[in-house]
């Protein structure tokens, strides 16, 4: 499933820099971005602290 849907966006990527031009090109890939990230945390995959915690570095 997830190759289909992969072909799906890249074909909504292609239509849009086709037809829109380079910016709607960006702007629809930083909405699947957006929508890709804010999914993740719904399900729980991520969680927001994960991007404002810094990392523990042990060396």
């Amino acid at each position: 499933m997830l190759p289909a849907f992969c072909l799906a966006i890249g074909m909504a990527l292609g239509f849009a820099g086709y037809f829109g031009g380079f910016g709607a090109f960006l702007l629809v890939a930083a909405l699947g971005a957006i929508g890709f990230v804010v999914g993740r945390l719904i399900e729980g995959d991520l969680e927001f602290g994960d991007f404002i915690r810094p990392r523990d570095r042990k060396r």
